[in-house]
């Protein structure tokens, strides 16, 4: 088997009634599979899945959440590379060719993303509304990047402003981190890096495992000749206070792991004050539920810290390199506040 693409659902029967058939039929060739995985749903997703005979489907008995869902879902795979496909994603005409090459002819490279675009933004854009132009989509745009202290953006979004895609980011490039909405990887490889960290369950675990990828030598890229569409925020809305108690939580959490000696000290106090002062400024916008999220994200970091430990002891003996070159030397969130930046 050359491809695998794993589409891991959730309740998400509108999502692979929209989605699921654009992906088949731009999906073609010798040795490429669809397969949907289902993190035990409870709606009417199984019976859509009905509709689509050429799709595989494994069935969990219940929610693994996203990074033990997908680990549950390749370890059933033999396939030579495995793409991670969220349920919300409109694909083009031949999507996955420019990657499948590209991993090809370039093997010192684990992993690769599309060009991510907003589904919502072309939808707009075809119902004559004033919009002029598509927008990248926030969850990983043209190729991701962390900033010094841990925060992700990408070619196209600086923190939650994204840019309209006039193609200025047509450009092959190395990344530090490949979207999770869909990351072409070689299965083997993922494997042996530990796939996703299944107690993230979700956000910042793609992140993580390319940090480890980055660590031990490998090349991550943004291969723009490939394009899809996709919605965001299908399981939970960016404002979600869950959403924000995952994020700030498993970035901490990847933090303690990755970072080396030298810098995790004070890095984590910077990140101590920067999480306080975001936890002051969803009081005083009046989202109480969000500032919460973000104490008790920090409680939970350190409850969970003792558990990372040999994680963190496994990560720095495996590295080849010991802080990755496309980590970023600016702060994003100094440079927006206080200098006024916004790409």
């Amino acid at each position: 088997m050359r491809c695998s693409i794993i589409i891991l659902n959730w309740n998400g029967e509108k999502w692979l009634q929209k989605f699921l058939p654009s992906v088949v039929s731009t999906t073609k060739g010798e040795g490429i599979e669809v397969v949907v995985a289902d993190n035990g749903s409870t709606d009417s997703s199984l019976q859509v899945l009905q509709q689509f005979p050429s799709v595989r489907v494994i069935r969990f008995d219940k929610n693994f959440g996203f990074a033990e869902g997908y680990n549950r879902a390749i370890n059933q795979t033999d396939a030579e590379y495995t793409v991670l496909l969220n349920s919300d994603v409109e694909t083009t005409s031949e999507w996955l060719t420019p990657l499948l090459d590209y991993m090809d002819s370039h093997q010192e490279v684990a992993a690769c993303q599309p060009k991510i675009l907003s589904w919502k933004s072309k939808e707009n854009l075809t119902s004559q509304t004033q919009q002029t132009s598509i927008t990248f989509e926030h969850a990983g745009a043209a190729g991701g990047y962390i900033d010094r202290f841990g925060y992700p953006y990408c070619r196209g979004r600086f923190l939650s402003k994204v840019e309209a895609d006039h193609g200025q980011y047509d450009s092959i490039a190395d990344v530090f981190w490949t979207s999770g909405a869909c990351m072409c990887v070689r299965t083997q490889v993922y494997k042996e890096c530990g796939g996703l960290d299944a107690g993230f369950f979700a956000h910042m675990e793609e992140i993580d495992l390319c940090w480890r990828l980055n660590c031990r030598g490998w090349r991550l890229v943004c291969i723009p000749q490939s394009v899809i569409y996709h919605v965001g925020g299908g399981a939970l809305d960016y404002e979600n206070p869950r959403k924000t108690y995952l994020n700030f939580r498993n970035n901490l959490l990847m933090l303690y792991k990755n970072l080396p000696a030298a810098r995790l000290g004070w890095v984590m106090m910077m990140r101590f004050v920067l999480d306080y002062v975001a936890m002051m400024q969803s009081l005083l916008t009046g989202k109480t539920k969000n500032a919460k999220a973000i104490i008790d994200a920090r409680k939970d970091y350190h409850k969970m810290k003792g558990d990372y430990k040999e994680k963190r002891n496994e990560n720095l003996r495996l590295a080849t390199i010991v802080y990755p070159p496309t980590i970023s030397s600016r702060s994003i969130i100094f440079d927006h506040y206080l200098f006024g930046k916004t790409e």
